[in-house]
């Protein structure tokens, strides 16, 4: 498996849930850097900067290694959609700078691999192409930021309906069709763990979800739910307060250790497997 660096702290969360998946999906189909760009069109240079948190993969680059990996891309798409949203956020202060020079954009390299990208080096840029109209980039980001938002509700709040297309609630209290609470978390406060056992395995009632990425920093119910299977299991995540801090790193981390898991801390769709057992 690989010794990947630690990704850049100012990284925006969501970018780095993607970064993560990509990270395991490339650790777990075997192949180097050097392979990987022998399958796709995208230079080694070019995946190192993706897997490192550098830059953005295209959304091509990712529906490539989806492929060469045989794994299924609509979640990593979908990951990606959010995380483009927030990588543009991040550089909008950055829009007035000029594009380096050596490294445009990433474009993917004709020939399919690492010798084609080296070739292309020196080689004259393309021709502009026509110039858009304003009206039609404002429709397009109207769309896009549509897209992304129902693509957010869909990652991040996947518990709110059940089975029959009913509304729950993450509380006891407010358990009543269609009402979900939004997670708020006021300093001190902590959650009480009540678990059950359904056909879907164990349940605090907080979140249904099962394939959620929770990384250091991440808030929300299904933190709540996934410190209460902790605690079931005997792994002390700490308050149960909502927030991905270091103890519940710690604890996920001994947890994914006992079951033979990658030790990462983060709590992914393999993890909750073991958590809901």
């Amino acid at each position: 498996m690989s010794r990947w660096k630690g990704l850049p702290e100012s990284l925006d969360q969501r970018v780095r849930q993607l970064v993560v998946q990509l990270r395991r999906l490339k650790d777990h189909s075997g192949l180097s850097l050097v392979s990987l760009a022998a399958r796709t069109s995208y230079s080694k240079s070019s995946w190192e900067r993706y897997l490192n948190g550098k830059k953005l993969p295209p959304r091509d680059a990712v529906a490539a290694l989806a492929r060469v990996c045989d794994a299924d891309p609509t979640r990593l798409l979908a990951l990606h959609e959010v995380a483009a949203q927030a990588w543009g956020a991040a550089a909008a202060p950055e829009a007035g700078r000029a594009a380096d020079p050596a490294d445009p954009a990433d474009p993917p390299d004709p020939g399919g691999g690492a010798d084609a990208a080296v070739a292309k080096e020196g080689a004259p840029r393309p021709a502009r192409g026509p110039r858009v109209r304003t009206g039609s980039l404002v429709v397009l980001a109207a769309l896009g930021v549509v897209v992304v938002a129902a693509v957010a509700l869909l990652i991040v709040r996947p518990w709110q309906q059940d089975a029959a297309g009913r509304g729950t609630a993450g509380t006891a209290a407010g358990r009543t069709a269609g009402a979900v609470p939004a997670f708020t978390h006021r300093v001190g406060e902590t959650f009480d763990c009540r678990l059950t056992r359904g056909p879907g395995g164990l349940s605090a009632g907080r979140s249904r979800t099962t394939t959620a990425i929770l990384g250091s920093g991440a808030t929300g119910w299904d933190v709540v739910e996934a410190q209460c299977l902790l605690h079931h299991h005997g792994y002390d995540p700490g308050p149960v307060d909502g927030i991905v801090g270091e103890n519940t790193q710690r604890a996920v981390k001994r947890l994914q250790a006992g079951a033979g898991l990658p030790t990462d801390g983060i709590v992914g769709p393999d993890t909750w497997q073991v958590l809901r057992r």
